[in-house]
C-alpha cells in the first residue's frame, strides 16, 4: 500500500470556477485577507490552494469549498484601471484538504495531501474527434494555447484537462473531471457527453 504523501498547510482561495492542473486563473483582488495571501505568496515563493465553492460565495463570509482542489502559482501582477489588484496564476498539482480552519479574517488554511501527477498517457484513436474539437475551441477561445505543441494533443490528460475547462460544463461536472484519477476515462466521460453541444 502507498505511503500517504505528507500534509502540507497552505491558504486555500474558494472560488466559483474549478482551475486544472496547467490551467491558467485570472483574478482581481480587493479582499483584505486575499491581498494577504497574495503577499505570504509572492514573498515566500509558495503557491494556495484553488477549490470550487460548495456553498456560500466568493466575497464575505467563508465560503465551504470542496475537498479536492489545484493548487495556484502566481505568473505574474499588475494594477487595474480602478487600482484593484490583478493576478494571473497557473494551476499545478491537485490535492485533497484533510483539514481547514478559517482565520478570524476569513481566510481558510487547509493541510492538504498532493495528488501525484497523472501518468502521460498517449491518446488513443478513438479520441481523435476530440483532439479536432479541442483545436477548435482554442482557436475561438484561448488564444494562450495557440502555441501549444502538437505533442500536447497527444498526452490524455492535457487533452482531458483543457477540454474540461473550455467545454460548457457546469461547475459539479468540471469538478468531478478534476477528481478522477484515469486520464482515459476523463476522455471517455468527455466525448459522452458532446452531444449535448451539438446543434439539432
Amino acid at each position: 500500500m502507498a505511503t500517504p504523501s505528507p500534509l502540507i498547510e497552505m491558504p486555500l482561495f474558494p472560488l466559483a470556477t474549478v482551475l486544472f492542473p496547467g490551467g491558467q486563473l485570472q483574478l482581481r483582488i480587493f479582499e483584505p485577507r486575499y491581498l494577504d495571501l497574495v503577499r505570504e505568496c509572492t514573498r515566500n515563493d509558495t503557491g494556495f490552494g484553488v477549490c470550487l465553492i460548495l456553498d456560500g460565495r466568493e466575497a464575505g463570509a467563508p465560503a465551504l469549498p470542496t475537498a479536492v482542489g489545484t493548487i495556484a502559482r502566481i505568473s505574474d501582477f499588475h494594477s487595474d484601471e480602478d487600482g484593484l489588484l490583478g493576478i494571473v496564476a497557473e494551476g499545478g498539482s491537485r490535492f485533497r484538504v484533510e483539514r481547514s480552519r478559517a482565520r478570524a479574517d476569513g481566510l481558510l488554511r487547509g493541510e492538504v495531501e498532493i495528488w501525484p501527477a497523472e501518468p502521460e498517457l498517449q491518446v488513443p484513436v478513438e479520441f481523435a474527434l476530440l483532439q479536432s474539437i479541442l483545436e477548435r475551441l482554442i482557436e475561438t477561445m484561448a488564444p494562450h494555447w495557440r502555441h501549444a505543441p502538437r505533442s500536447a494533443y497527444d498526452d490524455a490528460s492535457w487533452l482531458g484537462f483543457r477540454l474540461a475547462e473550455l467545454l460548457p460544463l457546469d461547475p459539479a461536472e468540471q469538478q468531478r473531471m478534476l477528481e478522477l484519477n484515469d486520464p482515459l476515462l476523463r476522455l471517455t466521460e468527455l466525448r459522452d457527453i458532446l452531444p449535448r453541444f451539438q446543434k439539432p
